[in-house]
């Protein structure tokens, strides 16, 4: 298990020790928006995270509680990465880094998703927290 060092009780600066690094919030955001839930499909994410890197945002991100890694039922190789209660909670963060981004640079997004939050924020993150939460069951 990968261990986490605290530069401070801070909750801004505890919640940047976890999720300071723009990989870990590209890897959240693809098993949201995108239903991503192995390796193999992280490393497809049009950002090209390294192997390394990926491997080490998701062990920080197991020893963390904000995911779970089992293996695979097709095959004993593989693992399946799933969303647990506390990565959950990140969907809201996840909609407004969406929402700010698409407000304030060029982006690349979806028009009917981009919609969809826009509209009725409170009901988008209902609805991709209800699909995280039932993704995490399967």
């Amino acid at each position: 298990m990968k261990e986490l060092k605290q530069r401070s009780a801070c909750p801004v600066s505890t919640s940047l020790d976890i999720f300071g690094d723009k990989w870990t919030f590209l890897i959240l955001r693809d098993m949201v928006f995108a239903g991503k839930s192995t390796y193999g499909e992280f490393l497809l994410s049009a950002e090209k995270i390294a192997t390394n890197v990926l491997a080490d945002r998701l062990a920080v991100l197991e020893s963390q509680g904000i995911l779970t890694k089992t293996v695979a039922a097709d095959k004993k190789s593989k693992f399946t990465y799933r969303l647990t209660g506390k990565g959950v909670d990140t969907v809201p963060i996840i909609v407004e880094l969406v929402l700010w981004g698409s407000r304030h640079c060029p982006t690349d997004i979806a028009t009917d998703l981009l919609a969809e939050l826009r509209t009725d924020k409170g009901t988008a993150v209902e609805k991709y927290q209800k699909l995280a939460r039932e993704k995490s069951l399967i």
